[in-house]
């Protein structure tokens, strides 16, 4: 049979896999910003680069239309490119936070839990369970930002736009919820390997003997155990992450910086996503710390209930230990999120988060 001659469309962007020859590298990138500093959703003609051996990563030399399959696709990469790395990034943060959970004893406070881990693992124990932990968290990644993006859109075109634009903050809400139940579906097996090398050592060395080593003894359910107190943690958690961000985007285009959105620079664009992830990162860390501690908890103890750790961390402990720590590694990971998912949507010719009409409102505001 003869092949066709019809072009072939992938959800995944062509930019991600063609030919750096025939694209611009990623050093154009502060270039391609300042054309586009209106954040136009279309892309610009490629040009061209020198030929030979180069690191580089192509840009775009096609147009994604909004609400389309390969926008919601390349809002998936973007997910799993700022989620991943930036969760790995604070690791030893994230061990000494867990052994604080498991153990308030042992680990009484930041400092000292650093020097314990340190004291008996040497160096490299700050860094048990980052291979579980940038998969899971880039599955995550990939599910929480494209489905949110879908779902904002679904829930606005159900609502129509007048009311879409009405109750925003409760699409916002609906959105995020929506997509986290199936973020964490994702994430919940490396999480339950991460919990346990991070807190358990001689249990495995990471994810290679780890995944396996608790399948062998729970079967695969064993990874899923924490599902619901994950769902419990990261739903109110990624709510409040994109809810708030997203009114404390638009509260500063209206209050703070007195030129509109789409005249501000690139760089102001990109300035104010960091720090309204930042802000909202410190609200996501109070709202999710209880059911954060639970996780760590029943991932640690076999067969703990949440009654078990109830009694166990005290109600003031579920709320308290850890907290402070948790609240500057949220902070920090959810500013840097949002700085690097929209710089990629920079990067593809998309505009950036927040400050802007939800999709049904916009919609109609150009039919």
């Amino acid at each position: 049979m003869a092949p066709s001659n019809e072009p072939r469309h992938s959800l995944v962007p062509e930019f991600l896999y063609s030919s750096p020859s025939s694209s611009k590298s990623l050093f154009h990138l502060s270039k391609l910003m300042k054309k586009n500093h209106g954040l136009s959703p279309t892309t610009s003609s490629s040009s061209s680069v020198a030929p030979g051996r180069s690191f580089m990563i192509p840009s775009p030399n096609e147009k994604i239309e909004l609400f389309s399959p390969r926008f919601y696709a390349a809002c998936g990469i973007g997910g799993a490119l700022c989620t991943g790395p930036t969760h790995m990034g604070v690791t030893p943060l994230d061990v000494v936070k867990c052994n604080m959970q498991i153990d308030a004893a042992k680990y009484k406070s930041t400092t000292s839990g650093f020097g314990v881990i340190v004291r008996e693992q040497g160096v490299k124990g700050l860094f048990r369970g980052w291979a579980p932990t940038l998969v899971g968290y880039s599955a995550q990644g990939a599910c929480k930002y494209g489905f949110y993006e879908f779902f904002k859109k679904y829930y606005s075109d159900i609502a129509g736009p007048e009311y879409a634009a009405k109750y925003k903050t409760l699409i916002y809400l609906a959105g995020s919820a929506s997509a986290e139940v199936i973020a964490d579906a994702a994430l919940c097996p490396m999480e339950a390997v991460k919990v346990r090398v991070q807190t358990q050592p001689g249990f495995a060395r990471g994810l290679a003997d780890g995944l396996p080593k608790i399948v062998r003894a729970e079967g695969v359910p064993g990874l899923y155990k924490g599902l619901v107190p994950l769902w419990g943690r990261q739903i109110p958690y990624t709510m409040m992450k994109f809810a708030s961000f997203e009114n404390i985007v638009e509260m500063v285009y209206k209050h703070i910086i007195p030129t509109p959105k789409e005249q501000c620079s690139s760089g102001v664009q990109l300035g104010v996503s960091f720090a309204g992830g930042y802000v909202a990162g410190i609200f996501c860390a109070l709202i999710s710390h209880p059911a954060d501690n639970l996780v760590s908890f029943l991932n640690n103890a076999k067969g703990a209930t949440v009654g078990d750790a109830v009694k166990n961390l005290g109600l003031w402990g579920l709320f308290t230990r850890g907290l402070p720590l948790r609240i500057v590694m949220i902070g920090t990971l959810t500013g840097a999120q949002w700085g690097i998912y929209d710089s990629f949507k920079v990067f593809v010719g998309l505009p950036t988060s927040g400050g802007a009409p939800i999709p049904a409102a916009t919609v109609a505001a150009n039919a």
